[in-house]
Parts: C-alpha cells; sequence; structure tokens
C-alpha cells in the first residue's frame, strides 16, 4: 500500500494523517481509542503497529520544517516523533533540508541531483512535444532543475506563447530572463505552495528559513556568491569583513561560517571537492553555486545599489586576496591561484561590475611560480584563465601588487576575460 502525506507544518495534522495510514494498515480502532482516552501514547501506537506490518510505502512530501515534526519539539534525529525509520515498510521523506543532524543516524539520505541531458530532454519533450526536437541545448541552459524544466515545457506548451521552439526559448533567456525564469508571482509570498512551483521564488522559502533559524547572513551571502562566476571560489574569499564591507551588516567569522553551512544544509551552496595539488600542498575549500541558482539570485538584487557597493567590496577583496596569494613562498599558493584568475564578476552584471575586475588581469603576472630551474609553470585546467598570451617577468619574486600600474599588461583583450 502506497500513502502520500503532504506536509502542512503542523504535527497535529501529520499525526492524524499517519494514524489513518496505521488504521487503514490493520491497527485496531481499540487501539486508537485507547491513544485517544490518554492510555498509550497515538504516536508510540501507530508506530508500534508500523514495525511489524510489512508492504507499505508512506511518503511525506515537502517537510521543509523538520523542527516541527513533533509531538514536541526537536529534530526527528531523536525518533522519538512522527517520522522514524524503523517500520516494517518504507517511509520516504523529501525535504530541503540534507543534514545528518537533522535525520540521524539511521536515515538513507539520497541527495538528488540535477537531470542528466537526456532525462531532462525527455522532460522537455514530455511537456512539449510539438515545440521541436533538439532539446538539449536547452535543457544544458536550465541546468537540468526540474522545477525550470517544468517551467520552460509548461510554457512552451501554451499555443498563444510567443516562442514556441526549444531554440526559440533558449535564445529568447539572453534577452527576456526576467519574464520567462525571473518573474514575481503576487501569491507567492502569502502562499508557500506557489513559492514552490516558481523559478523566481522557490529559493525564497529556504533563505525564509534560514532567516527565522537565526542564519540572518544567509541571503547576503548568497547574494555576494552569485556575483562572483559560477565556477568554484576558494572558501577564504568569504570572509566576516567581506560581507560587512559589502553589506554594511555586522559579520564574525562564525556567523559566516554558519551561513555557508545553512545554505549548503538547504542545497543551495556546493562544495565540489578539490583534486589534490600534490607535493604536499593542501586542497583549497571551494565554493560554487549551480548556475541557474546564481543567475536567479543575481537578477533579484536591486540596481543599480546595492550591486555597485557589492561589487567594489568584492574588486577590493580579490585584489587583497591575490596580493596575499602571491605573497605565498612556493607552489602552495598555486590552487588558490587558479581560482582567482577566473574573472572575478558575471559578464551579465553591469558595466560598473564589469569595470571593478580591470585590477585583475595584472595579476597573471604576480602569481606566476617562484623562478627555478626547470621552468615550471603553475597547473592549468578548466577553471583558470588563459595565461598563455600574457609574458611573466624573470624575476623570481612576485614583481607589484596586483593593482599597480606597473603591473599591468598592454591593454589588448585577454583571453577569457569579458570584453
Amino acid at each position: 500500500m502506497v500513502v502520500w502525506i503532504r506536509w502542512r507544518d503542523g504535527a497535529a495534522q501529520l499525526g492524524q494523517d499517519l494514524a489513518q495510514a496505521a488504521h487503514i494498515l490493520g491497527l485496531p480502532e481499540s487501539r486508537l481509542e485507547e491513544a485517544r482516552t490518554g492510555g498509550v501514547s497515538l504516536v508510540n501506537a501507530v508506530w508500534e503497529h508500523l514495525a511489524v506490518v510489512e508492504g507499505w510505502l508512506i511518503v511525506v512530501d515537502n517537510v521543509d520544517t523538520p523542527t516541527q515534526i513533533g509531538p514536541g519539539s526537536g529534530l526527528p534525529a531523536a525518533y522519538r516523533g512522527w517520522l522514524r525509520p524503523h517500520g516494517g515498510g518504507v517511509l520516504l521523506v523529501t525535504s530541503r533540508d540534507t543534514t545528518r543532524q537533522t535525520w540521524g543516524p539511521d536515515a538513507d539520505l539520497i541527495h538528488l541531483q540535477p537531470l542528466a541531458d537526456d532525462a531532462a530532454g525527455t522532460v522537455l519533450l514530455d511537456a512539449a512535444p510539438h515545440a521541436g526536437t533538439e532539446t538539449e541545448a536547452l535543457a544544458v541552459r536550465l541546468g537540468g532543475l526540474p522545477l525550470t524544466l517544468n517551467a520552460a515545457g509548461t510554457y512552451l506548451s501554451v499555443p498563444t506563447s510567443r516562442h514556441r521552439t526549444f531554440a526559440a526559448y533558449q535564445h529568447a533567456l539572453e534577452a527576456e530572463f526576467a519574464d520567462l525564469l525571473g518573474a514575481e508571482h503576487p501569491g507567492a509570498a502569502t502562499d508557500p505552495a506557489v513559492a514552490r512551483r516558481v523559478v523566481r521564488h522557490t529559493w525564497d522559502l529556504s533563505l525564509d528559513q534560514l532567516h527565522s533559524d537565526g542564519y540572518t547572513l544567509a541571503r547576503p551571502a548568497l547574494q555576494l556568491l552569485a556575483l562572483l562566476e559560477p565556477a568554484p571560489v576558494p572558501r577564504t574569499l568569504m570572509t566576516s569583513k567581506l560581507v560587512t564591507d559589502a553589506t554594511g551588516l555586522p559579520a564574525t567569522a562564525a556567523t559566516v561560517d554558519a551561513a555557508l553551512a545553512g545554505l549548503h544544509q538547504y542545497g543551495l551552496l556546493h562544495t565540489p571537492e578539490a583534486a589534490d595539488p600534490g607535493d604536499g600542498v593542501p586542497p583549497v575549500n571551494q565554493l560554487q553555486l549551480h548556475p541557474l541558482v546564481r543567475e536567479i539570485t543575481a537578477h533579484t538584487l536591486t540596481r543599480p545599489e546595492p550591486t555597485d557597493t557589492w561589487i567594489a567590496a568584492i574588486d577590493e577583496h580579490l585584489a587583497r586576496a591575490v596580493d596575499e596569494t602571491t605573497s605565498t613562498p612556493g607552489r602552495t599558493g598555486w590552487p588558490t591561484a587558479r581560482l582567482l584568475l577566473l574573472p572575478p564578476t558575471s559578464q551579465r552584471t553591469s558595466t560598473a561590475a564589469r569595470n571593478a575586475i580591470s585590477p585583475l588581469p595584472s595579476a597573471r603576472w604576480t602569481i606566476s611560480p617562484t623562478h627555478s630551474t626547470t621552468q615550471e609553470q603553475p597547473p592549468r585546467n578548466s577553471s583558470c584563465a588563459d595565461t598563455s598570451s600574457t609574458p611573466r617577468p624573470a624575476s623570481s619574486q612576485p614583481t607589484a601588487p596586483a593593482s599597480s600600474p606597473a603591473a599591468t599588461p598592454s591593454p589588448t583583450h585577454r583571453p577569457g576575460w569579458p570584453r
């Protein structure tokens, strides 16, 4: 038997739904009556029965406020409330909260990833079978996220839509992103069910929950990261000083740590596993947003303020990070250099944002390995800007700070940087 329960942010309703499911599975009415009269705990009566009955699947959907599961307070990890992993069937819970601390040691955590390109293309074709057959490019552009794939497919399935093919929709995204995926919905602020279905608002549910849980810097931290390129950035760049300089909000190392941990807990921030650089050099802790999460978040920022102020702060701290990296002896700073050499601000941000990165191309003069007889060059990978056309000084020491005019190469276009 399959039972589907939609979480409604209330322990009482969840208890009624689970009791009804247990009754359908054979829990005697006398046992329920005993619970109603206080002779036995209802939650224990339900789970004592579910523990001995096999062949059931109970789905509890959208449990985004696990502290309210009940009965009582606390997280489900204690396994004394309405959600327990010890039954004779399968209890499947969907949630934005992905941490072991919430769900406990006996839960099997399954982190859902974006769909592969072919599967994402199938979603588009199922939703809009008359929109063409070339779905892969659009599926890649939408990042494999089911919500955005559904939004695009739904749009294309409407006969009166201005764009009727997958190719036309993908092309239109570059000029009409705000209308096609970034539009606000008037009901999203008051109805979480609406917000979950609207791309612009779905991540606000997680950010609002984090804020109510005390992670007040989660939203500004996400917005700051959204102003950077979609490639990974060094964790060391996200300091309390950067947050305060950019946003004006008080921040400490502890509150920034908590904000980033909260974003990771709710699946808004990823921590790519860095390759081992070898030679005893420790790998760099990295932060990365999904490209579409980043794009939507950047789109919702108020312009020109606070964006210009934030860009100026990011520029200053990037230049400082470059200077600190180039001062590191030997190969220790190379993994961080790879990440910092990528253009810091998005090509989709304002002209002021692009101008803000101007000190950083010169960093490719300073982020050179210590001169050696073997003329080793820094390792290169896809996240590093192409430096092959930039001359390197012969000195074994950094030539100048990144912002120094003496270290600035000729003003020709540099491969890998915004034009």
